[in-house]
């Protein structure tokens, strides 16, 4: 950014102070929660206490793959402390609703797990017992019969045609209105690679990342004498929670309330509603508040993580540095069951090429199931990956062009008003501005073609 811009924005800003238009641009601004935290006095969920408390302890899958042959609960039935054990047949509607919330579907994840179990750690039976104690011991007591499948790990693997299919519909992949990938297409990918002096291709791959939240999952539903339930929850969005479990219970929406506020370390992780449906269905059969929390043990295991991504980018480069074609390929591992990964999986599409202007785009991606616990929402899940994919390769063609990777991607960046591959118009660019702040903060010299660029104007 230019010395005359720079002291522009800065003058606009101080005479919006003076003006007293901004309040917290520019301001070093305490946290309103800041003071609770450090002193130890903010409350979260599980400060809360009620008497009679129940606790939830899950017996789950010790397979990847397999057919439940029966489950015999009588030694954990017999377990002093124990009140009640919860199959998949207490369930009212026995089927996560996170995909009909956000305008997709169907619904393919069962509360509870009836005929068979898709990766290790799913919950198959809910003990709610007097103590964490009692139910723990209660749950490592219930004897699962099982039927081993075959399991698939590998997002590849799962994609083969002769690979053990996981889903009724025959196929390991999501199907995007009747394709099995998601698909965008701009120009003619093919006939500008013919044209190109360069061509660079390059794989990247990220395994699971776990969210590790110092807080564990967790939910507390208390019966009310009204009527209804509330749920003491550290959930990141108490009103999606609310909708997915009346949904799974069969009630109407206003015989809940979720009582959110304080998380304990979300990013993502805690969107899923997986904890609060059992823990008010425990609460309805038995009368009594009912906790679930996930052990730490359990936070790392069955908690949903950020997907594992494949991502292979073939770029057409001209001797001059400019981008005319991209083609993209995107594996995107939901693990055994959608939640989240579907919609991820679109907006890894059509986050590409990045924030540059490439006349040429072909990008495929496919959602890919496997027998690995079901990933989920992380930190801008379906764009982190793919950024860093985005980035590493634009550092690779300066390289091979013995280009300045600054000026590079100023050449490159898209401006307001071009279309991106989606058929969405550029609003708010802001990367060549980012480009040149960041030069000029390391003390990276831009030749003054490169410091007059503007994200509103090529230059």
């Amino acid at each position: 950014m230019s010395a005359d811009i720079t002291a522009r924005i800065r003058e606009d800003i101080f005479a919006a102070e003076r003006a007293g238009v901004f309040r917290a641009v520019g301001r070093a601004l305490p946290r309103i929660d800041a003071r609770a935290h450090v002193s130890g006095s903010t409350r979260y969920y599980a400060d809360r206490s009620f008497p009679g408390l129940l606790h939830v302890v899950m017996a789950r899958s010790e397979r990847h793959h397999a057919l439940i042959g029966g489950i015999d609960l009588s030694a954990a039935e017999a377990v002093k402390g124990v009140v009640r054990i919860l199959t998949h047949k207490d369930v009212p509607n026995n089927w996560y609703t996170i995909l009909k919330l956000i305008g997709m579907g169907p619904d393919e994840e069962p509360v509870l797990a009836e005929d068979r179990v898709l990766y290790r750690g799913e919950p198959v039976a809910a003990v709610l017992a007097e103590t964490a104690d009692a139910a723990r011991e209660a749950a490592g007591k219930v004897r699962i019969a099982y039927e081993d499948l075959p399991a698939v790990l590998d997002i590849e693997a799962a994609m083969l045609t002769d690979a053990s299919a996981i889903k009724p519909h025959g196929s390991n992949l999501f199907i995007y209105d009747g394709r099995d990938h998601f698909h965008v297409h701009c120009g003619d990918t093919e006939a500008a690679f013919c044209e190109v002096e360069h061509i660079l291709e390059h794989s990247y791959q990220s395994s699971p990342i776990e969210h590790a939240p110092v807080e564990t999952t967790g939910a507390i539903a208390v019966p009310e004498p009204n009527g209804r339930y509330s749920i003491h929850s550290n959930t990141q969005a108490a009103f999606f929670t609310l909708d997915n479990a009346a949904l799974i219970l069969g009630v109407p929406f206003r015989h809940l309330r979720v009582i959110g506020g304080t998380v304990g370390g979300g990013f993502g992780g805690k969107v899923d509603v997986i904890v609060e449906p059992i823990a008010v269905l425990g609460a309805m059969r038995t009368g009594r508040p009912v906790k679930y929390a996930f052990s730490r043990e359990e936070e790392m295991q069955v908690s949903s993580p950020r997907a594992a991504e494949r991502i292979r980018i073939k770029d057409g480069v001209m001797a001059d540095g400019r981008i005319i074609a991209r083609d993209v390929r995107i594996l995107v591992d939901a693990g055994a069951y959608s939640r989240h990964s579907p919609y991820g999986t679109i907006k890894a599409a059509a986050h590409m090429p990045g924030p540059y202007t490439v006349p040429n785009v072909t990008i495929n991606a496919w959602c890919v199931y496997t027998n690995r616990t079901p990933s989920s929402a992380m930190r801008g899940f379906g764009v982190t990956i793919g950024d860093f994919a985005v980035e590493v390769q634009m550092d690779r063609i300066a390289r091979l062009l013995g280009r300045d990777p600054f000026e590079l991607r100023l050449q490159n960046a898209y401006r307001d008003g071009e279309m991106k591959p989606h058929r969405k118009k550029v609003e708010g660019a802001a990367l060549v501005e980012v480009v040149q702040a960041a030069a000029e903060r390391i003390g990276h010299s831009l030749p003054p073609e490169y410091r007059a660029m503007s994200s509103s104007r090529k230059g």
